[in-house]
């Protein structure tokens, strides 16, 4: 009879503790670590996929002209402004000639002075030409000494000689002459295209050296895009594709171009292919140099094989595959990938069929022991 409290109260704890086990056993199935997760399935398809490459790139002129002196100088003037049209040929501004003027002025009077050596050389030499002519008679007549002659003919000589030198010199003089002019010229700051101006390296009485550039323009006709492709995903790259161009200032609108030249140095630091895609048509207004633009090329199309959604790829144990469920089964399927598409979908060579199910999405990381349970979509996820 002294048992039974104890027994009472062993049930009585038995009653309390089962439903709090069950609810606990219940708790961990349901919704604790064994659970089962809840995913969202595809199923493998095929499909004809259009790949397309994207790529960032910035608006850059193919012809850009930088204009300034051949000499070091000050500007004496300047006839545009920063965004000025001009015409092939037109006057923008000129540099200061400084003492070129004198110079030149001194170079034409040194001119004068080697034409009228030449002309009293020519006739220095013609003289002593046909004093030896004459005395070459009076010798064959023996009317003079062989050494009188000899003296004409030395004349002759030297007279030649002097004629020769009268000559170089004028040649000499006139060079120095039109390289002067041609440095008078290069005073006048001239439009060699038709373009946009898009610099004003200096103001009027600044000093600039040889080679800097005054001003600069840009043949507008010449713009096209300067894109960067990841080299991983350049394959298949090349001229005349189609392209869409979108400008950072027009987001909402799309121009058409296409791929004007691959370039056959690539950029080892960033790993990307560079390309140069020009406009279709050129935009109006132009976008200014140096703006961003995305860029999508259509490649050719490929023939019908098996797709799936980029999301579902894993990398579990370093392969690279998808989770793929068969009969209720979980398992890691290796797959080898082809071209991917900028819908979201890429192109299986290996591992699997048309009509194999796959996971997407996951609510957590899957092991071959996971359980799960397919959803329409994961609570929080984006539609």
């Amino acid at each position: 009879m002294k048992r039974l409290p104890i027994q009472g109260r062993t049930l009585g704890l038995l009653a309390v503790l089962l439903p709090l086990l069950g609810l606990f056993v219940y708790v961990a199935v349901r919704s604790g670590p064994l659970a089962p997760v809840p995913v969202t399935l595809a199923t493998v398809e095929e499909h004809t996929l259009s790949p397309a490459l994207f790529g960032i790139g910035t608006v850059e002129a193919r012809y850009r002209y930088r204009i300034g002196p051949t000499v070091a100088g000050r500007v004496k003037r300047l006839e545009v402004q920063v965004g000025d049209r001009v015409r092939a040929g037109q006057l923008l501004g000129e540099m200061e000639p400084v003492d070129l003027e004198a110079r030149l002025l001194a170079q034409a009077a040194a001119l004068k002075r080697a034409r009228a050596q030449l002309r009293e050389a020519e006739a220095a030499h013609a003289y002593a030409r046909s004093q030896a002519l004459r005395y070459e008679k009076l010798l064959a007549a023996h009317t003079v000494s062989e050494e009188v002659v000899a003296g004409k003919r030395q004349e002759r000589l030297l007279t030649g000689a002097a004629l020769d030198g009268a000559r170089e010199e004028l040649v000499r003089v006139g060079a120095e002459q039109e390289a002067l002019q041609a440095q008078r010229d290069n005073l006048q700051l001239v439009a060699p295209a038709a373009g946009l101006v898009t610099l004003r390296g200096a103001d009027p009485g600044t000093t600039v050296v040889a080679g800097q550039a005054v001003v600069e323009l840009i043949d507008t006709n010449s713009l096209w895009i300067n894109v960067r492709f990841n080299q991983t995903e350049a394959q298949g790259l090349r001229a005349a594709l189609p392209a869409g161009i979108v400008l950072r200032s027009r987001a909402g609108q799309r121009l058409a171009g296409q791929v004007l030249r691959v370039e056959p140095l690539a950029d080892q630091v960033t790993e990307e292919t560079l390309a140069k895609v020009s406009f279709a048509r050129l935009p109006d207004p132009l976008p200014p140099l140096g703006e961003l633009a995305e860029v999508t090329v259509s490649l050719p199309g490929l023939p019908s094989a098996p797709v799936i959604p980029n999301a579902a790829i894993q990398r579990v144990k370093g392969r690279l595959g998808v989770w793929q469920v068969s009969g209720g089964d979980l398992r890691f399927t290796p797959v080898e990938l082809g071209v991917a598409g900028l819908d979201g979908r890429v192109q299986v060579r290996v591992g699997l069929r048309s009509g194999d199910r796959i996971v997407v999405y996951s609510a957590r990381a899957l092991s071959a022991r996971s359980r799960i349970t397919p959803v329409e979509r994961l609570s929080g996820a984006g539609s």
